[in-house]
């Protein structure tokens, strides 16, 4: 009873004391809060919402409303200019679209990736995502180790190699054309195209069958439930402590365990098959656990980071290059004088042929320029940042050390300063005799973190436009909407409803 007693009496004390303490510390975030209002409220910007959660809100309801939130940083652009600030709790964030700043920061290696964004997307929702992969890496040490074993995987003559896989996966999506052609059905060409990308990486990578286009799989269901996580945790604060969201983080955690577990099932098989002996495919995986092989330490935490990588490749390179294709999709059914030209094109270089190969592609110049113009108005992964790690000058304004810096691609290929007529749709901006855009063309980042998929990503578009071209006329859908779904990376809202014919080729 004593003990009881002295417990009694000592709890008023404990409460007393942590309440305290909790006063204490508030009252300190807020007054940190209040100091870095003041000391970057001289850099331009919207009007904040919330003292604690700056333009958060904003954000949030623009996500609502199904808004576009790069649509939102494109107006702050306009109304503010090449420099200005966003607010999240105690985080403060500069949108750039200054070139000479684009090129000085992305270029070098000096700045890391912020700590903002990338620790969001490296752990969802305390579960691990993309880790501490190529994308989401902010050591430079630790970046370049993995960017030295996968970069033998993504050469040219490596890819060279698999243009043929590229075919035989494109093919498929050809004949479940043919099939909508025939029964006359109207085509989700986002869905199908989502399907066979997915395939391709499945199969050029890591050696997998999954045929999307015929059997149904929990992938693109996890794969979308992991970018709509995403969207949630990178511009809603306080999503995660909502209880009527727990039941749909749960969901979104256990779609990246799926992906991480399948993934982990995968590379261990094909080390197990290596280490007996076996017959491997010549994929990409085999190559990237040679190139391990050949570093002079491997140590449980790199074999972790192949597993990070395995699951950015497997959901971004997806994602990023079928939304690229649903887009071009979209503008070239819009555009009818522009669709006839690249078929033209496709006509002269490959003919009837079935199988289109590497040096094919290098002549296919005109469908190259379709793709890039389709990234400027639709760049699929729309943006990337850095830390500031010095007080630097940015169009004008100093900008002192601590921010995070957003760079959008899709703000700046949207600006009347950087493309004349902006919202035209217009290949040759990209004709091999126009001038270069300087710094403010950037869909695949730029500089030593620029996207080492790239050049595996325009080889798949290329095949499956190409053999789209060649084989079909294809017609949009009356009355459907051209907006844009962002979801972190960007998609086309309606899923591009086409109606499909077989060409008729003289």
């Amino acid at each position: 009873m004593a003990i009881v007693s002295a417990l009694l009496n000592w709890l008023p004390r404990v409460l007393s004391l942590s309440l305290c303490v909790f006063f204490f510390a508030f009252l300190g975030y807020c007054l940190y809060i209040k100091y870095q209002h003041l000391k970057y409220d001289h850099i331009p910007g919207p009007p904040r919402t919330s003292f604690f959660l700056g333009h958060s809100p904003i954000l949030v309801e623009v996500m609502k409303k199904d808004g576009g939130v790069q649509e939102k940083f494109l107006e702050w652009s306009e109304i503010y200019g090449p420099v200005y600030r966003i607010n999240i709790l105690h985080n403060v964030m500069v949108g750039v679209h200054c070139p000479e700043a684009t090129k000085e920061i992305l270029m070098s290696p000096e700045y890391p990736k912020d700590k903002f964004f990338y620790k969001r997307v490296s752990n969802l929702f305390g579960q691990r995502f993309l880790g501490n992969g190529l994308v989401t890496a902010r050591d430079h040490e630790q970046w370049y180790k993995q960017r030295r074993i996968m970069d033998p995987a993504f050469s040219s003559l490596y890819l060279r190699g698999l243009t043929s896989t590229f075919n035989e996966r494109a093919d498929k999506l050809m004949e479940k054309l043919s099939e909508e052609a025939e029964n006359k059905t109207v085509a989700n060409m986002l869905h199908l195209v989502n399907c066979v990308v997915l395939d391709i990486i499945a199969k050029v990578a890591f050696g997998v069958d999954l045929d999307l286009l015929r059997y149904s799989s929990p992938f693109p269901r996890a794969i979308e439930m992991c970018f709509q996580g995403m969207c949630h945790y990178v511009r809603d604060v306080t999503f995660e402590f909502r209880p009527q969201n727990w039941s749909y983080i749960s969901e979104v955690r256990k779609a990246c365990d799926l992906l991480r577990s399948t993934g982990a099932q995968w590379i261990n098989e094909r080390k197990t098959a290596m280490q007996n002996g076996e017959e491997v495919p010549k994929d990409i995986l085999t190559q990237i656990i040679k190139s391990a092989g050949q570093e002079e330490s491997m140590t449980k935490e790199d074999e972790e980071f192949m597993l990070d990588n395995f699951v950015t490749f497997f959901i971004a390179g997806q994602e990023t290059t079928a939304n690229q294709l649903a887009f071009c999709i979209m503008e070239l059914g819009r555009h009818p004088d522009i669709l006839e030209k690249a078929k033209k094109e496709v006509d002269e270089v490959i003919g009837m042929k079935r199988e289109i190969s590497y040096d094919d592609l290098g002549n296919l110049t005109y469908l190259s320029q379709v793709l890039k113009e389709t990234l400027r108005l639709y760049p699929t992964a729309p943006g990337t940042s850095r830390g500031l790690i010095k007080d630097t000058v940015i169009g004008g304004i100093n900008v002192p050390a601590g921010v995070t810096v957003m760079f959008s691609s899709y703000t700046c290929g949207r600006l009347e300063k950087f493309f004349k007529d902006p919202l035209k749709f217009d290949p040759d901006r990209f004709h091999p005799d126009a001038p270069k855009p300087y710094y403010c063309y950037y869909p695949f980042s730029l500089g030593h973190r620029s996207c080492l998929g790239q050049n595996f990503a325009q080889i798949e578009a290329k095949v499956v436009m190409a053999k789209l071209l060649q084989r079909f006329d294809f017609t949009l859908v009356p009355g459907q909407s051209f907006d844009i779904k962002d979801t972190v990376s960007l998609r086309p809202k309606s899923g591009v409803l086409c109606t499909i014919k077989h060409r008729h080729h003289e």
